[in-house]
């Protein structure tokens, strides 16, 4: 997976992890205003606003794995540049992994719950002890902002992995600014970010093979 990401030219990723969700909103958002330009919402055999919204829109009920699709898509993409060019850097400049996995992880974790609870509430059935429902707001408020935090931390890590594996020494915030904020604003980062992640990439590969050539 994580060559998969290295490789993956910008305008790959960028239809994988906003083309896939945005074609589904569009489609259901059209499918909407369809339904809202028709001239009797109730049908000729007596069907409801409900049924015939069943029959026109593609159920809101897929919104959430859509939604997780994309999740998994857009970590994996951050997980794979964290991890995939730690061998880019020197040994003297190795970074702290262990730290990035575990707050990686808990936003992760909590986005994809928060997502299938949707789910289960989407669909109508019965949402078992797991879900967050019933529980006092603040703990719900700290989870989310603790997340935020996480995946604040893990643009850091991943801004500064790529600095670092191209600058080949130790840098400061100052250094990997730019691409801190490219990875905050991805929809627009990913064109930017990914052909240097491309030719780091590259670059290791062709180090490895010469070495071994030799």
């Amino acid at each position: 997976m994580i060559n998969f990401y290295l490789k993956a030219k910008h305008w790959q990723l960028f239809v994988l992890m906003l083309g896939i969700p945005l074609s589904y909103q569009l489609y259901t958002i059209s499918q909407f205003f369809g339904l809202q330009t028709h001239p009797n919402p109730i049908s000729e055999s007596g069907a409801g606003v409900t049924e015939v919204l069943n029959d026109n829109i593609f159920y809101f009920d897929y919104f959430p794995y859509v939604m997780i699709l994309y999740v998994v898509m857009f970590f994996g993409w951050f997980w794979s540049i964290a991890i995939g060019l730690q061998k880019n850097i020197p040994p003297e400049n190795k970074m702290k992994v262990k730290k990035f996995k575990v707050l990686f992880f808990i936003p992760l974790i909590y986005i994809i719950s928060i997502l299938l609870l949707m789910a289960g509430l989407f669909s109508g059935t019965e949402i078992n002890s797991f879900s967050f429902i019933g529980w006092p707001l603040y703990i719900i408020l700290l989870l989310h902002l603790f997340s935020m935090f996480c995946i604040f931390y893990c643009m850091y890590f991943i801004a500064k992995t790529i600095k670092t594996a191209e600058l080949k020494r130790k840098v400061e915030f100052g250094d990997f600014a730019g691409e801190f904020f490219l990875l905050w604003f991805y929809f627009i980062g990913v064109w930017i970010i990914q052909p240097k992640v491309n030719k780091l990439y590259k670059d290791e590969n062709t180090a490895i093979n010469n070495s071994q050539l030799q």
